[in-house]
């Protein structure tokens, strides 16, 4: 394999992110590159119409299936609010406990997407919410049992799914007890592995059995698994307990390599070569087209050395590639009008307000978004 197919097949990896409603050349020269999609925020959004044109325009640029991606959790993270249906904080569905209002919210978010040609949502948060001090999860989690968080998530996976759009369960193995952002710092747990195993895992193993199409890895150390890496970074999390223990065949996407957590800690070639040998299929770049650069090329090169095998990209573009071939559709030819916000999507919403105490006015701030 010459240096070329080496980066094109490596390029395959990554999902960027970039800033501004219309697709930019540096978006399309790393199309051409090979790039499997695009994580949009709300530095990409303007309107429905305008964003289910820029998403068409992405798909059309790349001229081959480009998956399309987004956060769209309900609460404080939304990239896409009114007109669009407002979907309450996970914490409110927990609140209600019941698991078919729950798909059928999972069903309004993925109906709603994929008519504006979104194909996979980094929805539903897993994390258990057992600390209250937690300055990034809180209302993000559907509740403070792993019991509570399993069944319900599982449930909104299967709503997601049910409407054509691939769920994304996070923070493997868990993020909700922590007591910093890992958008800011690098968060670190004492947490063993029965720990783990009575508290964090058992939401995605519900996931797992639910058919979760994708799993996003926590920028957070536990220390008695690996003092020294993150799980996105670290063989015993993802190979030894994601992969061995609990079975998981589907795709591992990493938090953004941006992230304090990463950048100011690791650095972009250590997290993406040791990211790889970990078992992460799918690295997250979200802000600057030179760092997506050079992610790209630190990774091609490992590849080139023998640092990462290449039997272990090929591993991971086949799982990206079965994600792309099960949900990547081309641009809707109906109108996202009849879809978004529609009388029977508020109408699910009206029951969970309903149903919980715990439905906030306001949706507060978003600490995703940076």
């Amino acid at each position: 394999m010459n240096d070329i197919e080496t980066r094109r097949l490596v390029a395959g990896l990554f999902c960027i992110g970039f800033s501004g409603t219309s697709v930019p050349p540096e978006v399309v020269e790393l199309q051409r590159l090979g790039v499997t999609g695009a994580i949009l925020f709300r530095r990409n959004v303007e309107s429905p119409g305008q964003f289910a044109a820029l998403c068409a325009e992405l798909k059309e640029k790349a001229g081959r299936p480009f998956l399309t991606s987004v956060d769209q959790e309900g609460g404080r993270v939304m990239r896409l609010r009114a007109p669009f249906t407002e979907v309450p904080p996970m914490r409110a569905l927990g609140a209600a406990g019941d698991e078919s209002l729950a798909e059928a919210v999972g069903h309004v978010l993925g109906a709603e997407l994929r008519a504006v040609n979104v194909d996979l949502d980094y929805a539903p948060v897993l994390d258990v919410d057992t600390n209250p001090a937690n300055p990034v999860i809180g209302d993000r989690s559907f509740g403070r049992t792993p019991e509570l968080v399993g069944r319900l998530g599982a449930a909104l996976i299967r709503g997601l799914q049910r409407a054509g759009v691939a769920a994304c369960g996070k923070h493997f193995p868990g993020h909700g007890d922590t007591a910093q952002d890992s958008h800011l710092d690098l968060p670190r747990l004492p947490h063993t592995l029965a720990r783990l195993e009575s508290v964090e895992l058992p939401p995605f193993e519900q996931a797992i059995r639910a058919g979760v199409a994708s799993i996003m890895t926590a920028h957070v150390i536990f220390e008695p698994l690996d003092p020294r890496y993150p799980a996105t970074m670290s063989r015993a999390a993802l190979d030894g307990i994601l992969r061995d223990r609990m079975g998981f065949d589907g795709v591992v996407i990493s938090d953004d390599l941006e992230m304090k957590a990463i950048a100011d800690h690791y650095g972009l070639e250590e997290a993406v070569v040791r990211g790889i040998n970990a078992g992460v299929d799918l690295f997250l770049v979200c802000h600057h087209a030179e760092v997506q650069h050079r992610a790209i090329e630190f990774l091609a090169d490992a590849v080139a050395r023998g640092e990462v095998p290449l039997e272990r990209v090929r591993e991971a573009r086949r799982r990206v590639d079965a994600l792309v071939a099960r949900y990547v559709r081309p641009p809707a030819g109906a109108d996202w009008r009849a879809v978004v916000g529609a009388p029977a999507h508020r109408a699910v919403i009206e029951r969970v307000r309903a149903a919980s105490p715990l439905v906030a006015g306001a949706p507060g701030s978003d600490p995703t978004e940076v």
